[in-house]
């Protein structure tokens, strides 16, 4: 069987299950020749173990039986589809795709969010990281002049619509855009990755991917209109928490280090976020907008 139609049938299951909690086998069947999943043709025991312990492997969801409650299976860790792992965010990519592979017809009234440039090195970087090579990589920054150097990679994260590479300089660790490189090879040089660090973590008090010297926050926003809907469902940061509300406004507090991406990101709710606290970055932000309104 194609593969692409293996992965539909992993998520007609996760969907199905996401979205009524707990079924039996047989109700899951029943969907599954109501769907016309596979031509109508049943959902076997054993196909469903097949798929079951597959997507475990592949997305980290964990689907179990409530045996004393009707044998009804459900997701065990419905907690996996709020993080930012790889194993989400294939889930959610597989799901896109599969919805658009039949779509062909509608290409003009489906927009998509296009990446600059950079994914014809995601290959290169991961397989580098897989087996524990340094890679050369030609880059230039905006404005700058460009350079050669050679890097232990640690991570890729993607940043509104742009791919970064985390890596070890040899002195420190920095970020790199991945459509800011010119070439990119693997060398014969190994490297090892540090037991303790943790991409995960070193992202923590940040927001984007600029890991500056800026402190640590308690930041204090009110939001208004429709930013408060628009936060709870999408949360801007792990540390987010909503510790007050009125019929008016809608206020958050961050435990964060408020570097330019998060200034940047702030900023983008226009009037419809005030920040509160810290005063020097409630006033940092006043001089923005002054410096923005005499530019008009």
């Amino acid at each position: 069987m194609k593969p692409a139609r293996i992965f539909q049938q992993y998520i007609w299951l996760v969907t199905l299950l996401k979205r009524h909690k707990r079924l039996t086998l047989e109700e899951i069947s029943q969907r599954w020749v109501d769907d016309k999943v596979i031509d109508g043709r049943p959902l076997s025991r054993v196909q469903f173990y097949r798929h079951k312990d597959a997507i475990l492997d592949m997305f980290g969801i964990i689907i179990e039986c409530d045996t004393e409650h009707g044998y009804k299976y459900y997701i065990a860790n419905p907690d996996v589809f709020d993080d930012n792992s790889i194993e989400r965010w294939m889930l959610s990519t597989l799901t896109v795709n599969i919805a658009l592979s039949g779509s062909a017809s509608l290409k003009e009234r489906i927009l998509l969010e296009n990446v600059p440039a950079g994914e014809e090195y995601l290959q290169t970087l991961i397989l580098a990281m897989k087996t524990n090579k340094r890679v050369e990589i030609g880059y230039q920054r905006f404005g700058a002049e460009s350079y050669e150097r050679t890097i232990s990679p640690y991570a890729l994260k993607l940043f509104h619509r742009r791919w970064y590479l985390l890596a070890f300089t040899g002195h420190h660790i920095a970020t790199y855009a991945l459509d800011r490189m010119l070439s990119v090879k693997l060398s014969d040089e190994t490297y090892e990755m540090p037991v303790d660090f943790s991409p995960q973590e070193y992202f923590s008090e940040y927001f984007g991917v600029t890991t500056d010297e800026t402190p640590l926050a308690h930041v204090v926003i009110r939001t208004y209109g429709w930013a408060p809907d628009y936060l709870c469902t999408l949360p801007l940061h792990h540390s987010q928490r909503e510790i007050g509300r009125t019929d008016e406004y809608v206020d958050f507090a961050f435990d964060i280090r408020p570097t330019p991406d998060f200034i940047g990101e702030l900023m983008s709710y226009g009037e419809s976020l005030e920040v509160l606290e810290p005063a020097d970055l409630r006033l940092k932000i006043c001089e923005i907008l002054k410096d923005s309104l005499n530019r008009y």
